[in-house]
């Protein structure tokens, strides 16, 4: 699992550096494959036993960062006009419900022109709902895994041949019975799982490891002399403050869902400037005063969403749709719609959320907020 811890650690005696892979490593705990990595090697292997007959394995996939890891297959079945692999998920030391859980790919190859159709077999969802990265019907395989799958789909047909132009069904054994420990029904993301991960790779939780990291990562940027630092949810956002404001690496803390813990931190360990970024909706909950942001533990509020936009200018129709939308994407969605800036009213209520839990430390804050591809939605000013 050595591609997907990074290199955080220097080597050789060398001080440790910061950032998000140095805070990964600090932490001990071994990263695991989601499942759209999963599923990128399982669609890798099966379009390449359709093309030549023989299933690489293991099969080698490059994530969205570059690490190149091999997966094992746990099953193989090649026939006329068609070819199923699987891989079974790997989570590594995170408690995630699809850890052991057998993600298959079945490739078959379409008329040329075709391109790539993907299609929801036993064990994944299929979206019914508004609100979501997916169209009303698609089968629940985010953007970044169908992206991959596509990418490896036209590797495999350079090199042997092929049109490129399949159907990839996907499915999970078990996957039904698995998605009822998730918020996947009440999304809803209706007969299954969702094919997911921005990376490829899981990022262990533990909460007692991450916020200690957490704490690390702020005392490296404060040893470097940095005065600006960014609380970062995930790639994702670090990416995009990396791009707002040319940070380095050691300036960057992968606070995840640990919002208090960077706040309460930086509290007695301030430093000049403190940009928070992540998604609208995990940024929502901590705008309503939530210091943990994982989905067990807080949930974003469409009431709080609907008085936000009330005081951004929205009628009560809009408010009671806001109040009513299937996700926090779905209610920003329809106040942009309408013009009511409920990105930039969640960002400043966030803000004054953090500085608050601050309590009058020497911190000047902003908050950004993004959407699924990195994109500013919201903005507050810094104070």
């Amino acid at each position: 699992m050595s591609d997907a811890a990074g290199g955080g650690e220097a080597q050789g005696g060398r001080e440790a550096q910061g950032g998000r892979d140095a805070q990964l490593k600090h932490t001990g705990l071994r990263p695991g494959w989601t499942t759209g990595a999963c599923a990128t090697a399982a669609t890798t292997a099966a379009y390449t036993a359709l093309l030549t007959g023989d299933f690489p394995d293991p099969v080698t996939i490059t994530l969205p960062k570059g690490q190149t890891p091999a997966f094992a297959l746990a099953y193989e079945e090649s026939r006329p006009g068609y070819a199923t692999a699987a891989v079974v998920k790997d989570a590594g030391d995170d408690p995630d419900v699809t850890h052991g859980a057998l993600v298959r790919a079945t490739v078959r190859a379409l008329a040329p022109g075709a391109g790539v159709v993907f299609r929801a077999g036993p064990g994944v969802g299929t979206v019914t709902r508004p609100g979501l990265p997916l169209d009303v019907g698609e089968p629940a395989v985010n953007p970044v895994p169908r992206q991959m799958m596509r990418e490896h789909i036209a590797r495999v047909a350079e090199e042997h041949g092929g049109s490129g132009d399949v159907e990839i069904t996907l499915s999970v054994d078990n996957g039904e019975e698995i998605a009822r420990s998730t918020w996947n029904p009440r999304l809803g993301i209706l007969g299954g799982l969702s094919i997911l991960g921005t990376t490829g790779i899981v990022v262990p939780y533990s909460c007692s490891a991450w916020i200690d990291s957490i704490r690390r990562g702020v005392d490296v940027a404060r040893a470097a002399g940095r005065t600006h630092v960014a609380g970062c949810t995930g790639s994702t956002s670090e990416r995009t403050v990396v791009a707002e404001y040319g940070l380095p690496e050691d300036a960057l803390l992968d606070m995840g869902d640990f919002a208090g813990a960077v706040l309460k931190y930086v509290r007695r360990h301030p430093v000049e400037r403190l940009t928070l970024c992540g998604g609208f909706a995990k940024l929502s909950k901590l705008a309503a005063g939530h210091m943990d942001l994982h989905s067990k533990r807080s949930q974003v509020d469409k009431g709080f969403l609907a008085e936000l936009a009330v005081a951004g200018g929205a009628d009560q129709v809009l408010a009671a749709r806001v109040a009513e939308a299937n996700t926090g994407l779905a209610a920003l969605q329809l106040c942009a719609a309408a013009g009511v800036p409920l990105g930039d009213l969640v960002a400043a209520a966030a803000r004054d959320e953090a500085l608050t839990v601050l309590r009058g430390a020497p911190v000047a804050v902003d908050v950004l907020c993004i959407d699924r591809a990195g994109a500013v939605v919201g903005r507050s000013r810094v104070r």
